[in-house]
């Protein structure tokens, strides 16, 4: 009986032993899809380079079932120091040809700087109250 016993103690003591600290990989999961999101046109192609290599090396280590803390915590920090290095692309605004160009001084052509749709709803409002307060004193009479 004591030998059963001292077997199954000396197996239970190399499953302990080999037992090992599985990480947690949903960050870096969702920074690789963070990733592989981007709007690529908005970047530069130098920058995206970075970025594809650090996607696939965090890929790797995500698809690792033996990948260690250590691994994942260093993809993560890689990803994200790439990702934190994008460089996005120069805008080129684009000039309004549209709209004339109006000179100091020019009275051929005003600006248009009032609304006068308010000016509607404020009469419409008064002949209300007016009519309202009209209704009022006749029902009182």
């Amino acid at each position: 009986m004591q030998e059963e016993v001292d077997e199954v103690y000396s197996e239970l003591v190399r499953a302990f032993v080999n037992l090992r600290l599985k990480p947690n990989k949903d960050l870096l999961s969702g920074l690789i899809n963070q990733a592989n999101g981007l709007n690529r046109a908005n970047y530069t192609s130098a920058s995206l380079k970075v970025v594809d290599a650090e996607v696939a090396k965090a890929t790797e280590v995500l698809n690792n079932p033996e990948a260690t803390v250590e691994e994942v915590e260093t993809a993560i920090i890689a990803l994200t120091k790439a990702l934190e290095g994008l460089v996005a692309n120069p805008i080129n605004p684009s000039v309004d040809t549209s709209v004339p160009e109006i000179k100091p001084g020019d009275t051929t052509a005003g600006v248009k700087t009032g609304d006068n749709s308010l000016i509607g709803i404020f009469a419409s409002l008064s002949v209300l109250s007016v009519a309202g307060l009209s209704l009022l004193r006749k029902k009182e009479n």
